[in-house]
């Protein structure tokens, strides 16, 4: 199949699990992961209407931002891959916002640095907080129940967090898969009602090609797909 035709079946399988939740498509982003995919099939991916791309490789993530950046201004990068303190900068250059932000020192670094980019001199910088939901030790995230003190030191910081964002447990147990989505819309829950400042909850970031139905049934207004949109399946 075509990417045209993957992301017609991808926005199709997301308009179904997004009505069993009382949503619509509308109400879901769609960000297309582009690890290893080579810029011109990125740029069939965008002429079918995809608005938003995830990076995982800052080295990577360069490469197409210099092939795209220009051509297709209104596009939104996302970083979703582990971030380096010492690649926060180069970072900072490139992307919209950062999906996963887990620890106080990296809060610190990227506050720092937004000091130094004409790009952020005057706005926070919009983040997200990574949370291991799952508990898996190879997953990076900040454990779930230090989550809320992370967002509480985000917020006295020049940043403006978004939303919440996680992976899946590695299984084909969809109960556990379940589980470990409600989890963090639980705790996207409890940090709206905490009121606190320059944090908006506006995402819930969830959901990959394996499983991307059933985080957008347990609320993800965000997923982040890859294989289904360049190799089908």
């Amino acid at each position: 199949m075509s990417i045209k035709e993957n992301i017609t079946l991808v926005q199709e399988r997301i308009a179904a699990a997004a009505q069993k939740s009382g949503r619509s498509l509308a109400d879901i982003t769609l960000v297309a992961v582009v690890k290893t995919i080579p810029a011109e099939r990125i740029e069939e991916a965008l002429a079918c209407g995809v608005t938003a791309v995830g990076e995982n490789r800052i080295q990577e993530a360069t490469t197409h931002y210099q092939a795209l950046a220009a051509k297709y201004p209104r596009l939104k990068w996302h970083l979703i891959g582990h971030l380096q303190r010492n690649k926060v900068r180069q970072s900072l250059d490139m992307f919209d916002i950062i999906q996963s932000v887990d620890s106080e020192r990296l809060v610190e670094e990227i506050d720092a640095r937004s000091l130094q980019t004409n790009r952020w001199l005057s706005a926070p910088v919009p983040v997200m907080i990574e949370v291991n939901t799952s508990g898996e030790p190879s997953k990076f995230g900040v454990e779930y129940s230090k989550a809320i003190e992370l967002v509480r030191f985000a917020a006295k910081f020049r940043l403006s967090v978004q939303g919440l964002m996680t992976m899946g447990p590695l299984t084909d147990d969809q109960a556990r898969i379940r589980t470990s989505f409600r989890k963090l819309k639980e705790l996207a829950d409890q940090v709206k009602g905490l009121g606190l400042p320059a944090v908006e909850m506006r995402y819930l970031s969830m959901g990959m090609s394996s499983d991307f139905e059933i985080a957008i049934e347990e609320g993800a207004n965000l997923v982040r797909i890859g294989r289904a949109i360049f190799k089908g399946g």
